[in-house]
């Protein structure tokens, strides 16, 4: 699962989300923690791309859309790496849902399909914890803080996209005319 943003770190737009989440989280939170924030902003910038926000696969390719059937492809896995990959996944989809996009949780959790049953918070909370677990890596320590801190990084999120929306709001683009 490549797990590389699209965005180069130089770009104007990673700029902003790297600008907007330090303050935010800073100013409005009080979390300094330079990993953390720069592991959300990488998130906001990896998910720019649709193809980052579905990236998990089964075992024929087909791209996995519900946090059941990650879940299952993580207990699936064949290794430790390629399960900490599902249950990171889990834990950025969930967190990105819901905290930039709560407005769509009905759609993504609509019954009869298995997510109806599963509160994304918690298993956001869950994947992170699980993958800070699963042998060494550099991010364990960021795991563990995105599992503990789970909704105060999403409230941070929502933040987020209040500045970038009032941002937008104030600098409206001229609309371009199709031709």
């Amino acid at each position: 699962m490549d797990t590389a943003c699209p965005i180069a770190e130089s770009h104007p737009l990673h700029r902003l989300f790297r600008g907007l989440t330090e303050s935010t989280f800073m100013t409005d939170l009080g979390i300094g923690d330079p990993s953390l924030v720069g592991y959300v902003s990488q998130l906001l910038a990896r998910f720019v791309s649709s193809q980052n926000v579905w990236q998990v696969r089964d075992g024929r390719g087909r791209r996995v859309g519900r946090v059941a059937e990650m879940l299952a492809e993580a207990e699936a896995a064949p290794s430790d790496e390629r399960r900490r990959e599902c249950l990171r996944h889990v834990g950025d989809f969930t967190l990105f849902w819901t905290g930039v996009y709560p407005e769509a949780l009905p759609k993504l959790q609509a019954a009869p399909l298995a997510d109806s049953l599963i509160s994304y918070q918690e298993q956001g909370k869950r994947s992170y914890y699980r993958a800070s677990t699963l042998g060494p890596s550099e991010l364990g320590g960021v795991f563990r803080r995105l599992s503990e801190e789970f909704e105060l990084c999403a409230f941070g999120l929502s933040r987020v996209r209040q500045e970038w929306e009032r941002l937008e709001a104030a600098h409206p683009q001229p609309r371009r005319m199709l031709a």
